[in-house]
């Protein structure tokens, strides 16, 4: 099964990634970015880094199932890993933009889409600005586009699920159960 998880930055979706990761036997997709590596990302590993020209080269060789340009960088999803997991009957976990699930729906309309909502916009901010990671400046750019994509996703009607992340463990128990059960639905209507 595809899935795709998204949310605003400082929202919680690569943490509750993670906990998707630690309880089923699933494969995280690598994106792709031209942005630059940060002294805590590994390589290959978070991201993989590649140049303007590179990336491009993906793009227009039609080896990326989707792509976004994102606060001045490209990011984007690599088609052969995700199909290769797919075909040994992996759940594939993709941790993508508004953008790009828009894509995803479009081209595989089986993938199944939640979207991480922070409890209020307020919270979202607070929680932007705790990371220290930015200046004021970069946190309310970031704020802005937080709200436009939160807008988006639910105008979109590319999402299946919504949740709220008020409780991060609530939030992973409440991901982790709608994955396992769209993943047992699948599983009952191919047996049937």
């Amino acid at each position: 099964m595809l899935f795709v998880i998204s949310g605003p930055s400082g929202v919680g979706k690569t943490t509750i990634t993670h906990a998707l990761l630690d309880t089923f036997d699933a494969v995280f997709s690598v994106s792709v970015t031209t942005r630059e590596c940060t002294k805590v990302e590994k390589q290959g590993e978070d991201y993989r880094f590649v140049t303007e020209a590179e990336f491009v080269q993906m793009r227009d060789s039609g080896r990326l199932l989707e792509h976004a340009h994102v606060f001045d960088h490209y990011y984007g999803t690599p088609r052969q890993p995700v199909e290769e997991a797919m075909a040994a009957g992996k759940l594939v976990i993709l941790e993508i933009d508004v953008q790009g699930a828009i894509q995803i729906r479009e081209s595989r309309p089986d993938a199944f889409m939640i979207f991480i909502l922070p409890p209020t916009e307020e919270a979202l901010l607070a929680r932007l600005r705790d990371r220290s990671r930015e200046p004021e400046e970069v946190i309310q750019r970031r704020f802005r586009e937080a709200t436009s994509e939160m807008k988006l996703a639910r105008e979109s009607g590319a999402y299946d699920v919504y949740v709220v992340n008020d409780d991060l463990d609530k939030a992973i128990e409440a991901v982790c159960k709608a994955v396992g059960d769209e993943m047992g639905r699948r599983q009952r209507d191919a047996s049937d």
